[in-house]
């Protein structure tokens, strides 16, 4: 398995360099790091006492890795979950915040592992996320892309805003579908067919 700092480096590589999408509630974001992170951490990367744009714009690779390893990684406590769920975890908690848990955390319920999607990673989640991979060890990462990607879809179903980010001008699958498919089997991937089936109500 990787190491956290390799998947924090993949993870930055996935997300890109500097953009302002007005559309994307995260604001300006550079290496997957949003402003509104720089600004909580107080990470004044410039050092003109002030934490705005042009911190978000000169933020490194390295400096985005750093942040991605403590703040979505160790801090939340994902090193506890099963060694196989901790990529597509983090990713999605780099992507989405503790929504991240709360989907893994109602999928355990689904599983038949209660758990209360309070997002966050305590003993409860650790307990029923280690059970439910004893009971499935060859399907949990598999079994938490598919709800990532249901959850993104589901998204995009009630903000017409963010359907962009799912589905492309031309129809084919967006930078969050192919993100969640990443992380499982290929067996589990959609067609494009079945795709655009998906999202043929969206305007």
């Amino acid at each position: 398995m990787h190491t956290v700092q390799d998947i924090a480096k993949e993870i930055v590589a996935r997300e890109g360099g500097f953009v302002d999408d007005p559309d994307d509630p995260g604001g300006a974001t550079n290496h997957g790091v949003t402003i509104a992170t720089l600004r909580r951490l107080g990470f004044d990367t410039t050092g003109d006492g002030r934490v705005g744009v042009e911190d978000v714009h000169a933020l490194t690779r390295t400096q985005a890795e750093t942040i991605f390893v403590e703040h979505y990684f160790r801090r939340p406590g994902l090193s506890n979950l099963p060694d196989p769920l901790q990529p597509g975890v983090f990713d999605m908690y780099v992507n989405s915040g503790s929504n991240a848990v709360k989907i893994l955390q109602k999928l355990l319920s689904e599983m038949g592992f209660p758990c209360t999607p309070d997002g966050i990673v305590g003993p409860q989640t650790i307990r029923q996320a280690q059970a439910a991979f004893e009971a499935a060890p060859a399907h949990m990462a598999d079994a938490y892309a598919i709800a990532r990607r249901n959850w993104y879809y589901a998204l995009a179903d009630k903000r017409a805003s963010s359907r962009k980010y799912a589905r492309r001008k031309d129809g084919g699958k967006g930078g969050w579908i192919l993100r969640a498919e990443e992380f499982m089997a290929a067996r589990y991937r959609l067609t494009e067919a079945q795709h655009c089936e998906r999202t043929a109500s969206w305007a």
